[in-house]
């Protein structure tokens, strides 16, 4: 109960400035809290408790919470009250995992920045003037304040890890369909994962147990008390020579390449790999995520019928969506399916692939373009490059704490590891974390 209490104290202390929810089920939480209070205190529990029993965590406001509104961060959605759970909901909820409400979140999950013209801009904890981060921004800003213990996201271009990396906290998107996304409400099917976020790896792994399906025989399910303990001593880690390491920003370059070396310390051997086409996919990739987002919204007569209820950047998006050919999106899923060949050709070499989240840190609000190594790039296009790939093929992805700049906004290291190698994904992040400082940061909120 107490980590309750704190946790809404904090909510009502912190949400007018940082806009991190848009519902918090207060009265749910401390009704869910006692009950875990009195099976944690039962003598002779009927049956043991829930590995999150008593754990408060947010989800993100598309998975759909019986009973309770999901906005999906839409001005459409404002009043929609789902009469079923989504399964990640249930999932947490069957863990034994107390709900404190529903995160803010780009419109219909449909852009990287959180600024949401419906709900207003989620604020970064540790800069109120700078982006979180989207679609998952309100679940980033939410740990990075100390509020909960764990959230939900969504991932179709990086919308967990972009968030992650911008608020300093850990994100996780698994291999494509570990996590369902029955009852989350789509962007792109094709590359929509469901994911955990945390202040730590330990964390996101205990989240990552309760919120799995069932993996392939032969695959290694992630085990946070062996995550504590194993720690991996020998690890061959892909360098790519193309794409990931081009146009960042020099302090981002230097704190991933530090946290490299770090690896290189734990047991690491970095090896170059190459991965010809990626540079290939960033059209193809954009053709799928547009043409099915907007089958989405005309199957469910959103667009064009409600176009003035949509904000610009979404409705401009859906737009464009409806004039992607079927022969682009065909040619896009030939480029799906060479590009994917790519990395697993690399991983027949190596255990992970190393990169950096992103090429900048947090950009203040309001910024539509930047410049990078001299060169102009819009806050979408650097934000999503380097994340939508392991979208693209499905791989798994986790984005952790790797720095700060000099003016102490978070940089985050992202690792990629073959399909259901979130085990191992997760036992490299956890030693990189244990044997650095920057996850133990917390920004001052005083």
């Amino acid at each position: 109960m107490e980590l309750v209490e704190a946790a809404l104290r904090r909510i009502e202390r912190l949400n007018p400035s940082l806009n991190a929810f848009l519902t918090v089920t207060a009265d749910l939480a401390r009704r869910q809290a006692r009950a875990a209070d009195r099976e944690l205190r039962r003598k002779r529990a009927s049956r043991a408790p829930g590995p999150l029993s008593g754990i408060p965590v947010s989800l993100k406001d598309n998975y759909c919470t019986r009973g309770i509104r999901t906005t999906a961060g839409s001005r459409i959605l404002a009043n929609f009250v789902p009469q079923e759970d989504a399964e990640g909901a249930a999932r947490l909820a069957r863990a034994g995992a107390i709900l404190l409400g529903k995160t803010n979140m780009h419109e219909f999950a449909y852009g990287i920045t959180n600024e949401n013209p419906h709900y207003g801009a989620t604020r970064n904890p540790w800069n109120r003037e700078c982006m979180t981060g989207g679609s998952s921004g309100g679940s980033a800003a939410a740990l990075a304040a100390g509020i909960g213990l764990g959230a939900t996201g969504t991932d179709t271009g990086g919308s967990i890890r972009i968030p992650a990396a911008l608020c300093g906290v850990v994100g996780l998107k698994p291999t494509f369909g570990l996590v369902s996304v029955a009852g989350i409400i789509p962007l792109a099917e094709t590359f929509d994962h469901a994911g955990p976020l945390a202040r730590t790896v330990v964390d996101t792994c205990i989240l990552l147990e309760a919120m799995a399906g069932e993996y392939p025989r032969g695959a290694v399910r992630p085990n946070f008390r062996k995550l504590r303990t194993d720690r991996p001593r020998k690890f061959r880690m892909g360098w790519p020579k193309e794409y990931f390491f081009e146009r960042l920003d020099a302090e981002v370059k230097q704190a991933v390449e530090a946290a490299v070396q770090s690896l290189e310390s734990l047991g690491g051997k970095v090896v170059e790999i190459s991965l010809p086409r990626i540079s290939e996919s960033v059209e193809p990739s954009t053709n799928i995520a547009m043409a099915e987002a907007a089958h989405y919204h005309q199957s469910m007569g959103y667009f064009p019928a409600r176009a003035e209820e949509y904000g610009n950047d979404v409705l401009k998006r859906l737009e464009m969506g409806t004039e992607v050919r079927a022969v682009d999106y065909l040619r896009a899923m030939e480029s799906k399916r060479e590009v994917t060949r790519d990395f697993n050709a690399a991983f027949d070499r190596v255990e992970i692939i190393v990169a950096p989240t992103l090429p900048v840190a947090a950009p203040r609000h309001g910024t539509k373009e930047m410049e990078i190594v001299g060169e102009k790039e819009t806050v979408r296009s650097a934000f999503v490059r380097l994340n939508r790939p392991a979208n693209f093929t499905g791989h798994p992805a986790i984005s952790v704490p790797c720095g700060f700049t000099r003016t102490c906004l978070p940089i985050g290291l992202q690792l990629i590891g073959p399909y259901w190698s979130e085990a191992r994904l997760l036992a490299i992040a956890h030693a990189y974390e244990v044997t650095t400082e920057w996850s133990r940061r917390r920004p001052n909120l005083d």
